[in-house]
């Protein structure tokens, strides 16, 4: 079963949950599998297919990824921000606060998400072209969109992070990945969520973000 969404109402309301991941209910593998097989139907660069993923659901492997999740958070290097960052941040009052709120719940609670899914791409970025970088990470990214959409369409919910990276070789060594030849691209909680009534989220003016033949 899926939910009657849509495709707008699809795009425009899959968000990132943190706080509605509903950590008391198992996620079914077929539904993952459902996800997975949709996911590989995104476009890939000269279609190679390098895509993978890596779904965490063992008690004990669970216990190890939401400590790496945990001891990374704090590794994270924050990205310098712009003044232009600063005034879509806080175009809407509130919703940075509740972004950090989200992030500080899933925390507290990441050992009780019942299912990780670690996407990850064979070949490395490190030190390579902007060219290299963009057939990497554009034959990653649009799958794993793809994912969470099928996972939203299904009841469930997932937010990208970026706890992976500081401590990337030893996620890849605790789930047997061989790091010099695969990339970990993100690290995604997912639950069934609290609920389904997930709402457009409220941007900057399309002003701001729509160009027409130059900047």
């Amino acid at each position: 079963m899926t939910l009657d969404l849509t495709p707008d109402a699809l795009l425009s309301t899959t968000r990132a949950v943190r706080k509605r991941l509903d950590f008391s209910r198992p996620v079914p593998r077929r539904l993952i599998e459902e996800c997975v097989d949709l996911a590989v139907q995104a476009p890939t660069g000269r279609n190679r297919q390098r895509w993978h993923f890596l779904v965490v659901t063992e008690p004990e492997q669970r216990r190890a990824m939401a400590d790496l999740f945990l001891r990374a958070l704090p590794l994270t290097t924050a990205h310098p921000l712009t003044e232009r960052d600063v005034r879509r941040m806080n175009h809407h009052t509130g919703s940075t606060e509740r972004v950090f709120e989200g992030l500080r719940h899933l925390a507290d609670n990441i050992h009780r998400v019942p299912a990780f899914v670690v996407p990850a791409v064979e070949g490395r970025t490190d030190g390579a072209s902007v060219s290299v970088q963009a057939g990497t990470w554009g034959s990653i990214l649009p799958s794993v969109w793809s994912f969470m959409l099928a996972a939203r369409a299904r009841g469930l919910g997932t937010t990208w992070t970026t706890a992976q990276a500081p401590l990337e070789r030893e996620m890849a060594a605790a789930l047997g990945v061989p790091h010099r030849e695969v990339m970990l691209a993100a690290f995604l909680p997912l639950a069934y969520t609290i609920g389904t009534d997930f709402r457009p989220a409220r941007r900057v003016p399309r002003e701001q973000v729509l160009h027409w033949d130059r900047w």
